[in-house]
């Protein structure tokens, strides 16, 4: 079974019927299926989550937080139990012009040998470090 990382970008762009979304929508019918897991960091569903509140409201924040537990996706916490993937968050933090949410997907994908689905542009700079699934 493959597994695949899921950046926020994904989940925006499906959530708001961006042009990725039918991509990002077939690897949530595969993961339903068995055939594909799909991790989330809980940084990433964080990111989600604020940015909603920003733009819209805590009400629409906490039905996107609904809706994102209702989808077959496993939330992968920050806790001590995770402090590889917090230490290699913080490497890509510290040497990569990386956002803080993006460095999460980014350590996530690598310690699970992970493939990213993104369609974010700064990701280009951990291309040679890790896999990624460039959606449009």
């Amino acid at each position: 079974m493959a597994t695949k990382v899921l950046d926020s970008w994904a989940l925006v762009a499906f959530f708001e019927d961006e042009p990725a979304a039918e991509e990002v929508e077939k690897l949530l019918v595969k993961a339903e299926a068995g055939t594909h897991k799909l991790l989330l960091s809980i940084v990433n569903w964080a990111e989600i989550y604020y940015n909603t509140m920003r733009k819209v409201s805590q009400e629409a924040a906490e039905q996107k937080a609904r809706e994102i537990a209702g989808l077959t996706i496993e939330i992968v916490p920050v806790d001590d139990k995770n402090l590889d993937l917090v230490r290699q968050a913080a490497i890509y933090k510290a040497t990569k012009k990386l956002s803080y949410a993006d460095a999460f997907a980014a350590a996530l994908a690598k310690l699970r040998n992970a493939e990213l689905v993104t369609g974010d542009a700064e990701f280009k700079q951990v291309e040679s470090e890790i896999k990624i699934s460039w959606i449009k």
